[in-house]
């Protein structure tokens, strides 16, 4: 149960693999709902925090009757797991056409698609610098409080059922109804 819990912990924060296997215990703030990642942990080399939604919260929660170690998500030969460990899962689990990283993407994409989130909490989210050195040193706050709604509603949003539905297929060539152009 260990790797499900991380891989879907790396979906609701929408963290970097490596970031969420090395979470340690001291990084989470359980009152506070967040995760602060320090600076040498990260990417770009600065602290980055991670508002943490329900569901996130319980699988710490759930992780915390396991604790064996410094690290939330460990491995049974080392403290540590592979970063390749969920992308191993998500094959034995017959996806191989999704990457842990993808779901980063599929949450860029959701936010930009189905939210009005300023683009910005959106890149702060997933870490990544925002805009040029000038805009870059006049902001000087993460945007917690945006995050943290969005991150709730990206919670929700990953929660909700998959509805199956059949797509009629577009048939090829001209149609009584279509333009000439699209004819050809």
């Amino acid at each position: 149960m260990l790797l499900p819990r991380a891989l879907e912990f790396a979906i609701l924060t929408a963290a970097r693999t490596s970031e969420v296997l090395g979470a340690t215990w001291s990084e989470i703030d359980l009152d506070a709902r967040l995760w602060t990642i320090p600076a040498e942990r990260m990417k770009a080399g600065r602290e980055h925090r991670v508002p943490l939604g329900n569901r996130a919260v319980e699988i710490i929660r759930n992780m915390m009757t396991t604790k064996q170690n410094d690290y939330i998500f460990y491995g049974d030969r080392r403290a540590t797991l592979s970063n390749m460990s969920l992308l191993m899962l998500l094959r034995r689990m017959g996806r191989n056409d999704i990457t842990t990283h993808g779901f980063r993407s599929s949450f860029r994409d959701w936010t930009a698609e189905q939210t009005n989130c300023p683009s910005a909490a959106a890149e702060i989210a997933l870490a990544h610098s925002v805009g040029n050195a000038v805009e870059a040193a006049y902001r000087r706050k993460d945007m917690l409080y945006k995050r943290r709604l969005l991150m709730a509603r990206w919670e929700n949003y990953c929660a909700r059922p998959v509805v199956h539905c059949t797509v009629p297929p577009i048939r090829v060539g001209r149609t009584p109804s279509a333009p000439a152009y699209l004819a050809e």
